[in-house]
């Protein structure tokens, strides 16, 4: 049995206006489908967005203010939708399924995964942000991660695989200690039960992945997602076509990459040199 998520600022937000979609579509008599039809736009977006499951954009609020005549209630809701929380507005949606998830597929090629960060890591990451984050956003951001990774320890834990570019760990993000703190703990997570974690080497001649991250995820009931960010947003796929796709580049991706053995001897070797140069 899964125990009830503890709802944060974000997604009780959106579920809030979700419900006021639905609500105003129920009273202008429409169903999903006419909404969709009339918004230009997929019904999964207006049951994605009613359900919370998908934030309520600003231009689409507006466009459905004017398809219910709702007089700018949406786009009013979205404007004043809580901006500073453990994460970004566009990826609440993410985060919940993530922690309901079964399985968790994650390819990362510029920094090791959310997932496995260690906080003094994750500052470092958010330190590069630009526009620059202030110390109190950045320690929430910090604790929103570290509070995701508690579904890594938990006693029925996701089935998890990690591939991580070689690249993320020639990096020295926040400082040598930093990063030698950081190799310790994807190696110890190496060894967790029911996670895999493994490298792909630099100089490939063929990879898979040249598109950029992503992230593919089970439900509880089987349905297959995918999740990719891009600079200033993300892309949330339901469609099973498109999972498909990225299921199939992941899988591919698994073949290039070193397996799990040579991946615990390449960490070791990295944490070798590290102890050799005294940091």
């Amino acid at each position: 049995m899964h125990t009830r998520k503890r709802q944060r600022k974000n997604a009780s937000a959106m579920k809030l206006v979700g419900a006021l979609v639905a609500l105003f579509r129920e009273v202008a008599g429409l169903t999903q489908g006419q909404l969709a039809e009339r918004a230009v736009v997929h019904t999964e977006t207006i049951a994605s967005v009613e359900q919370g499951r998908r934030p309520l954009k600003p231009d689409l609020a507006a466009l459905l203010d004017q398809v219910l005549s709702t007089k700018g209630a949406l786009a009013t809701a979205v404007e004043n939708m809580p901006e500073i929380d453990r994460y970004p507005t566009w990826a609440a949606a993410f985060i919940d399924q993530e922690q309901e998830a079964i399985a968790i597929s994650s390819y990362e090629n510029q920094v090791v995964p959310g997932l496995l960060q260690t906080e003094n890591y994750a500052y470092a990451v958010f330190q590069n942000e630009i526009p620059a984050l202030s110390q109190d956003e950045m320690r929430v951001r910090v604790a929103g991660r570290s509070e995701r990774q508690q579904i890594l320890h938990r006693k029925v834990p996701p089935t998890c695989s990690f591939l991580i570019g070689e690249g993320a760990l020639n990096d020295r993000l926040g400082s040598p200690a930093v990063f030698t703190e950081q190799l310790s703990h994807l190696r110890e997570s190496a060894d967790l039960p029911g996670l895999t974690l493994q490298i792909m080497p630099s100089g490939r001649a063929t990879h898979a992945g040249l598109s950029g991250p992503f992230v593919l995820l089970e439900t509880p009931d089987h349905q297959h997602l995918a999740y990719a960010e891009t600079q200033r947003g993300s892309l949330f796929v339901e469609d099973p076509d498109e999972v498909s796709i990225l299921a199939r580049k992941y899988a591919m991706l698994r073949t290039q990459a070193l397996n799990t053995e040579e991946t615990k001897g390449l960490l070791d070797r990295l944490l070798g040199e590290s102890d050799e140069d005294g940091t």
